[in-house]
C-alpha cells in the first residue's frame, strides 16, 4: 500500500542523515525504481526531501535526523497527508500509520493534516476512458477543502448551460483519472465534474461543512445513483464463448456472465440506460449476437436494421 510505504520512507529518512535509493529499497523490500519514485513523490509534494548528487550522496530530510515529526511545517504536513491519505482508505496498516503520524504532529497542525488525509477519495472503476490530464483546479480545490474556504466557479452543466455558483467544498474524487468535486450548495450536496469548471476563485469566506461528513459514503451514494441510471435496461444476449471478453469490454461493469457456454453459445446479461442504448451497442454484432430479450431491445434492433436497409440497401 503506497500510503503506508510513503510514511515508512519518511520515518526511515528521519532516523538517518542520508540514505540512497538502493538502501531504502533494501530496508522496505521494494525495487530501487519504486524507492526512487517514492522519494521523488515526497519531494514533489512539498515534503522537504532532497537528493544530494555525487560520491557519498543520497537523499536527506532537510534539517537532519529527527526522532519525531515535530520539525514538519504546516504546509509540509498538509502536503504529506494529501499524498498519503487517498491510498490509506483501503489499508488498515496505512490508516494506523496515519493516526500515529497525526499524534506526532504539533497540535496546531493536526486539524489541517486530518482534513488533508480525508480530502480525496480514489475510485479506480472508470465510467469512461482513463488517462486524462489532471485538471489544474485540483491543487487549489484541495487547499480550499483543507482550509475550509468557500469557492466560486463558472460551471457548464450537462445541458450545456453555464452558470456561476458559490460552493462549500467537502472533498475531491479521483475516479480513474476523471476528477469530481463534492460540495455543499443551497440545494444540498452536489457533485461537479472538474472538466466542466471554468473560472475558479477560492474566497476568504469560511465554508460551511457539516460535522462528521463522510466523503467516501457521500461518493458511494453518488455512484449508486449514477449506476442505477446507467443500468436501467438489461438485455440477455447469446454469443460465442470467445466473444464474451469483447462484450465485457464494450459494456464494462454492466456485464454479467450467466452461462459461459459449452462450446456453442454463452449467455450474458448486459445493461445500458435505455433499450435504444443497448441496441446501439449490439447493432454492430449482426447475427453474431442473439438478443433473447427484452422485447423493447429487440424492437429497437429491428428498427435500427430497417433504417440501415433504407439508407444503405440496394434497390
Amino acid at each position: 500500500m503506497r500510503a503506508d510505504r510513503l510514511i515508512q520512507v519518511l520515518l526511515h529518512l528521519q532516523s538517518r542523515p542520508r540514505v540512497t535509493a538502493a538502501e531504502l529499497a533494501d530496508a522496505l523490500e521494494v525495487s530501487v525504481a519504486t524507492a526512487r519514485r517514492d522519494l521523488e513523490a515526497l519531494s514533489a509534494a512539498g515534503v522537504p526531501v532532497y537528493p544530494q548528487p555525487g560520491r557519498g550522496g543520497g537523499w536527506s530530510l532537510l534539517g537532519g535526523s529527527r526522532t519525531d515529526l515535530s520539525g514538519l511545517t504546516a504546509p509540509e504536513a498538509r502536503a504529506l497527508f494529501l499524498l498519503a491519505g487517498p491510498g490509506a482508505a483501503s489499508s488498515d496498516h496505512a490508516r494506523a500509520a496515519l493516526r500515529k503520524l497525526v499524534r506526532a504532529l504539533p497540535a496546531t497542525f493536526r486539524a489541517e493534516a486530518e482534513a488533508a488525509a480525508a480530502a480525496v477519495v480514489v475510485d479506480r472503476e472508470g465510467w469512461s476512458a482513463a488517462g486524462r490530464v489532471r485538471p489544474p483546479e485540483v491543487d487549489a480545490l484541495q487547499r480550499a477543502v483543507v482550509e475550509r474556504r468557500r469557492v466560486r466557479i463558472d460551471y457548464t452543466g450537462a445541458t450545456g448551460r453555464s452558470s456561476s455558483r458559490a460552493l462549500d467544498p467537502w472533498g475531491l474524487v479521483d475516479k480513474d483519472g476523471a476528477w469530481y468535486l463534492i460540495a455543499g450548495t443551497d440545494r444540498g450536496p452536489r457533485t461537479f465534474r472538474l472538466d466542466r469548471v471554468g473560472a475558479l476563485d477560492v474566497t476568504d469566506e469560511p465554508a460551511v461543512v457539516p460535522d462528521g461528513v463522510d466523503l467516501q459514503a457521500e461518493w458511494d451514494r453518488v455512484v449508486g445513483e449514477v449506476e442505477a441510471r446507467r443500468s436501467a435496461t438489461w438485455a440477455t444476449v447469446r454469443v460465442a464463448p470467445e466473444h464474451v471478453d469483447v462484450l465485457r469490454a464494450q459494456f464494462g461493469r454492466h456485464t454479467v456472465i450467466v452461462d459461459g457456454g459449452d462450446g456453442a453459445r454463452a449467455t450474458v446479461r448486459v445493461a445500458a440506460p435505455t433499450p435504444l442504448d443497448v441496441a446501439r451497442h449490439l447493432a454492430g454484432w449482426g447475427a453474431q449476437a442473439d438478443v433473447v430479450g427484452p422485447p423493447e431491445v429487440r424492437a429497437e434492433l429491428a428498427r435500427l436494421g430497417a433504417e440501415l436497409v433504407v439508407a444503405h440497401g440496394r434497390g
